[in-house]
């Protein structure tokens, strides 16, 4: 059973940072492209951030580039989300997904509980 399992959201003032973590099971770690989506109030869910755990490469949406890194620790079989400078539209549930697949349109099929990220301003 795949399970993805996130951490390290909360609450922080704009230009802060937070980390979050998926520890991720239930599959082999280099098999997928593991990432993040994250859903604002009353809007769509958006992908945020992908990253290949065989090569590492990444994909970031555009509103994320040059805050937000994706990273992986295999050896824990873990994905992290480094957030910094963040901003009130940031505001949102995270969800680690797997796979990641980023093409014309993000697209995931396993999806964890979420965990919440608020920015005040």
């Amino acid at each position: 059973e795949v399970q993805l399992v996130e951490s390290g959201g909360g609450l922080v003032q704009a230009g802060g940072s937070l980390r979050l973590s998926c520890a991720a099971s239930g599959f082999t770690f280099d098999d997928y492209a593991i990432g993040w989506f994250r859903q604002a109030p009353g809007k769509e869910r958006e992908g945020v951030s992908c990253i290949s755990s065989s090569d590492g490469s990444t994909t970031s949406a555009d509103s994320v580039k040059g805050r937000f890194t994706i990273s992986s620790d295999n050896a824990k079989n873990t994905v992290y989300l480094q957030m910094n400078d963040l901003k009130p539209e940031d505001t949102g549930s995270y969800y680690c997904v797997a796979p990641c697949v980023v093409g014309a349109d993000w697209i995931a099929e396993y999806w964890g509980q979420g965990t919440q990220v608020t920015v005040s301003s």
